[in-house]
């Protein structure tokens, strides 16, 4: 079983920057890729940036590259998101995931199994 709670959203102005935390309970028999993703309204929830587990190799989406930056704690039960140089169009509410596999890490919503509840970003 997998447990994971995201926290830090909020709003924020256009050129700014915010960090976004993801803890998570995962059972150490198994290898994890952690994803964030995010939902804006009326648009499909679409994957944002992937870290995987055993040796934090990172995959990110386009509209995100250089701008944010995953990253884990050295116990592995914390993964950060955090995000630079925001724009109105990162808008949305950020989800974290995870499901057991192999890097590379997908960008694919359909292979994450577990899911946070989520927090909203606001960029104004």
């Amino acid at each position: 079983q997998v447990q994971l709670v995201e926290s830090g959203g909020g709003t924020v102005q256009a050129g700014g920057s915010l960090k976004l935390s993801c803890a998570g309970e995962i059972s150490s028999d198994i290898k994890y890729c952690v994803g964030w993703f995010r939902q804006a309204p009326g648009k499909e929830r679409e994957g944002v940036t992937t870290i995987f587990y055993g040796d934090s190799s990172t995959t990110y989406a386009d509209a995100v590259k250089g701008r944010f930056t995953i990253s884990q704690d050295n116990n592995m039960n914390t993964v950060y998101l955090e995000m630079n140089n925001l724009k109105p169009e990162d808008t949305a509410k950020y989800y974290c995931a995870a499901y057991g596999g192999w890097r590379p890490c997908y960008l694919d919503r359909s292979e994450y199994k577990y899911w946070g509840q989520g927090t909203q970003v606001t960029v104004s």
